[in-house]
């Protein structure tokens, strides 16, 4: 049987059951735009909250720990070397903060092509030094240009310009450091290392990263400022932070240089994996609402549907008299499954997309999170694609059943019944 007569056959069943057709598409329109919606603002909201983290992790960190020796010399005695040793209050060796020819070693992360960038960092303990009180911190001296393009780092200054680290004896502080000891833009503070130096910096900006027992500790300048406070030369460097352009193959990275360098080397799986599976259990969660919504206007189509046939037996037995067959009858009805679930489907991508776009309009302002104003909203495609194919296939799975009922009626039956 030609689709264009049965496309009109379907077309004239919907438009006899007007109400029910609406009930049947509006019931798809909620899903897809609840689908869309939700997964659009929870993907968002973690994207926002992995990013208070992520974004300023590198993807793998290089640094020297400071560790005991597990060889002691006891052990390695031709005499004592065989026997069951104990050994306490073992103290770290004399090794350096500092990393063995960092010069060499940024340059060869560099080369390598996983390879995004890579900034150098130095980091203090500190005492900020107020009249008489001394508050522990921590100073991070880095290169402003290199925190700024990897790190996002401008994205937390709330006051300042961090390019202006570049000036010599500047500061930029958390803002918990700063409420702590009442420093205003222009200030001069005083700190003090733990090797007892002593240096005066200039307060130029604020930094606010959300984490308020970060804020309250961490305070940065540039590394030419910590070398001089730490009284250390130009090569003196605490750690070395690479970003990759895939930061999957951060754990696979870590492991190649870890041995050639001498040096640990954390990873960003290892160090944040909390992060990663909260994200996934939220995100997985949204799915589980989104995909049940579509899951519970099916069954509503497929109700529907079953009425119908019941509703239109006669003319299912008038179709088959004059020479339908039970495959055109299936075809029919799926006609009127997926008609419901396009339509349904595309007023509910573009509900979703109205939707969203409120919701990005909210206002969303807290102390903890500065540079946020509105709930974030994720855009991405894939969405709109998951909801456009689901709203089909539950469609086509709540018509076929039905379909398959239909196409089975016996048209003798149902006439003589009459």
């Amino acid at each position: 049987m030609k689709w264009s007569l049965i496309i009109e056959i379907a077309r004239a069943l919907l438009l006899a059951r007007v109400k029910q057709t609406l009930v049947a598409a509006v019931g798809v329109t909620f899903s897809i735009t609840m689908f869309v919606a939700l997964l659009g603002f929870m993907n968002g909201l973690n994207s926002l909250l992995d990013g208070l983290v992520l974004n300023r992790t590198p993807h793998v960190r290089f640094y020297n720990q400071i560790k005991p020796n597990p060889n002691q010399p006891i052990d390695q005695s031709t005499i004592f070397g065989g026997d069951l040793n104990v050994i306490r209050s073992i103290k770290p060796s004399n090794s350096r903060l500092a990393i063995y020819n960092s010069e060499s070693i940024i340059q060869t992360l560099r080369e390598d092509q996983r390879v995004k960038g890579v900034s150098a960092k130095v980091s203090a303990q500190v005492f900020y030094n107020v009249g008489s009180i001394d508050l522990t911190g921590m100073v991070n001296g880095i290169d402003p240009q290199q925190e700024v393009e990897l790190f996002a780092f401008a994205d937390y200054v709330t006051v300042g310009n961090p390019l202006d680290l570049n000036q010599t004896n500047s500061v930029i502080l958390g803002k918990g450091v700063a409420d702590r000891i009442l420093a205003d833009i222009g200030d001069v503070i005083q700190v003090t290392t733990a090797q007892g130096n002593r240096l005066q910096l200039k307060v130029i900006g604020y930094y606010q990263s959300g984490l308020a027992e970060y804020d309250n500790v961490n305070s940065f300048a540039s590394i030419g400022t910590v070398q001089k406070m730490l009284g250390e030369s130009n090569s003196y460097l605490t750690d070395v932070q690479v970003k990759l352009w895939d930061f999957n193959e951060a754990p696979q990275f870590a492991d190649d240089y870890r041995d050639i360098f001498t040096i640990e080397a954390d990873d960003i799986q290892t160090v944040n994996a909390q992060f990663e599976t909260g994200s996934d259990i939220r995100t997985l969660i949204s799915y589980a609402v989104g995909i049940t919504l579509l899951v519970v206007s099916g069954f509503g189509i497929y109700n529907i549907l079953n009425m119908m046939i019941y509703e239109k037996l006669d003319t299912i037995a008038i179709l088959k008299a004059i020479g339908f067959s039970g495959g055109d009858v299936k075809k029919i009805f799926i006609t009127i499954a997926l008609a419901i679930g396009i339509v349904g489907g595309l007023l509910g991508l573009l509900l979703g997309y109205v939707v969203c776009l409120g919701i990005d309009q909210v206002p969303f302002e807290t102390e903890a999170l500065p540079t946020v104003k509105t709930f974030p909203v994720d855009y991405s495609l894939k969405y709109y694609l998951i909801g456009g194919i689901f709203s089909i296939l539950t469609t086509y799975l709540a018509g076929y059943f039905p379909a398959r009922k239909a196409s089975g009626v016996d048209p003798v039956d149902i006439i003589r019944g009459k």
